[in-house]
């Protein structure tokens, strides 16, 4: 199988060195620098450091052999096995064009446990990619019979059954139920799947349009 593609703007060319390594080298000129009490030198090493530590954290991401079972808001890996990987530039652009199904695997929001009966409790709206389905909770890494029935059953409709038709997943940033989600059409034989690791968040942040979702029908 194909390594998974990555859809991003080129940066600039270079070696390939890891996180790890990165924030070695700058901790070493940092030191150096603090050695030679040269004030200027060390602030530009302080800088580049803290520039290396988030590098290094995502380095160390574990990569599970199958699907995340837990813990779903933590640093996510730089692909997901059988899916492109978007950036907000490569997904603006690609929503522009009109030719992907959009799904927001964004878990709703439960109401609060003890919460006295007849409490009015209204939860805060989920702003969205517009045109996106959202399919609450399939992002997990166990689904029940019904729950992949749903899955399966609203990308067939939205789809026309269509395996090639661009399939889109997201959530928030840092989520591995949209990396979940990816993974799993991909291996269910779908050929054109896109992970949009930065989801609604990086969507928002880039001052991009977003929409009220409202669960898709038939949820279990």
């Amino acid at each position: 199988m194909a390594p998974p593609r990555q859809c991003r703007h080129p940066g600039p060319a270079g070696r390939d060195h890891s996180g790890v390594a990165r924030l070695r080298r700058a901790a070493a000129r940092c030191q150096r620098a603090h050695q030679h009490d040269h004030a200027v030198r060390y602030t530009a090493c302080a800088l580049l450091l803290a520039l290396a530590v988030p590098a290094a954290a995502a380095a160390e991401v574990v990569v599970p052999d199958g699907y995340r079972m837990g813990d779903y808001r933590a640093p996510t890996p730089p692909a997901a096995p059988g899916a492109t990987t978007l950036d907000t530039a490569a997904a603006a652009a690609l929503w522009r064009s009109g030719r992907a199904h959009w799904f927001d695997v964004l878990p709703a929001a439960r109401r609060p446990e003890g919460l006295p009966a007849g409490s009015l409790w209204r939860p805060a709206p989920r702003l969205g990619i517009p045109g996106s389905i959202w399919l609450p909770e399939v992002g997990r890494g166990q689904l029940s019979a019904a729950q992949e029935a749903w899955l399966r059953d609203t990308v067939m409709a939205a789809t026309g059954g269509d395996r090639d038709s661009p399939l889109v997943f997201y959530c928030l940033s840092e989520c591995w139920m949209s990396w979940n989600a990816a993974r799993r059409l991909a291996a269910w034989g779908w050929r054109a799947v896109y992970w949009y690791a930065e989801g609604s968040d990086g969507w928002e942040a880039a001052g991009l349009p977003t929409q009220e979702l409202h669960p898709a029908p038939g949820a279990p």
